[in-house]
């Protein structure tokens, strides 16, 4: 992917055509959202109950395996079968929604529970795209 070296605000009006003298900088999506690519798989968010934390319904999620968790932070899991997207409160072994109408989920005993990953990135599509069937 080529990237042209122009910055544009949101209230911008109108700049230079992109045409006109620039330079190419070479850049990789991978490099800007991928750490770890051999533990690094993307997903799909379903649903509003993340987002307070600015991840709404079918955001594509950046996921890594190999971050170090820490005690509260934005997760994929494994519940009872089910893929969940959710704040991980470890200490008080509760998934958290960041949406009010979601409350908490308290992880019992009981429960199959596993994390799949820590979210890294999620990106937002912006034009009507049919997502790649690896993706649906």
């Amino acid at each position: 992917m080529r990237v042209l070296p122009i910055s544009a605000s949101a209230g911008i009006t109108g700049f230079e055509s992109p045409a006109a003298e620039y330079t190419e900088l070479s850049l990789s999506l991978d490099d800007i959202l991928i750490t770890h690519p051999s533990a690094t798989w993307v997903g799909l968010a379903c649903g509003n109950s993340m987002e307070g934390v600015g991840i709404f319904d079918q955001d594509i999620l950046v996921v890594d395996r190999q971050v170090s968790r820490r005690d509260v932070e934005v997760v994929v899991a494994q519940l009872n079968g089910e893929f969940v997207c959710k704040i991980l409160d470890t200490p008080r072994r509760l998934l958290l929604s960041a949406h009010p109408d979601h409350p908490p989920v308290a992880i019992a005993e009981a429960d199959s529970f596993s994390v799949e990953g820590t979210v890294i990135n999620s990106l937002r599509r912006h034009y009507p795209l049919p997502l790649p069937a690896c993706l649906r």
